[in-house]
């Protein structure tokens, strides 16, 4: 799971890295489908892994608007303060975590119960499906995306082998 996590945090970085070379009309252009736009999709992103890991441990949720985040920069800015709690949170993982419950009421009142692995995996996989969203327009907009390869990141454990 955490090798997972640190494949998005690299993907993310790199998609940084990519949308330096457009405008920021670009970045900020209506799109089909998604939350609607590339910086948006980006904040969406952060929003939703750091709100989710906030609610397991307890804490309040995220309640900021992407108005106040409509600039790469800011986008970038907001990722870097964020990322802190969550990067502990991943690194702290163990298997003992996995089925801890989360309860969350609706407003009608009705109670969902999912397990804290059932929601880290919904954090990796709604980022991954962003990350799709983000490529399909790259490609809209005629340029390259990022790489969506999970190998040749580093990202595997080095085992030597001993003889």
């Amino acid at each position: 799971m955490k090798t997972l996590y640190q494949y998005n945090w690299q993907v993310r970085n790199e998609w940084y890295d990519w949308c330096e070379r457009l405008s920021k009309e670009e970045l900020l252009a209506k799109r089909t489908g998604g939350v609607g736009g590339i910086l948006k999709t980006l904040f969406h992103i952060i929003d939703v892994e750091w709100s989710w890991i906030r609610l397991m441990e307890g804490k309040p949720d995220f309640m900021e608007s992407f108005e106040c985040y409509n600039s790469l920069s800011k986008i970038r800015e907001l990722d870097a303060v964020l990322h802190q709690d969550v990067k502990v949170f991943v690194e702290g993982w163990d298997d003992r975590m996995e089925t801890n419950l989360y309860h969350d009421e609706r407003p009608s009142g009705i109670v969902d119960t999912d397990t804290w692995g059932e929601i880290m995996r919904h954090v990796i996989a709604h980022e991954i499906h962003h990350i799709g969203q983000l490529s399909v327009w790259a490609r809209e907009i005629g340029k390259e995306p990022v790489s969506a390869n999970v190998i040749g990141r580093g990202l595997a454990l080095k085992k030597t082998h001993l003889e």
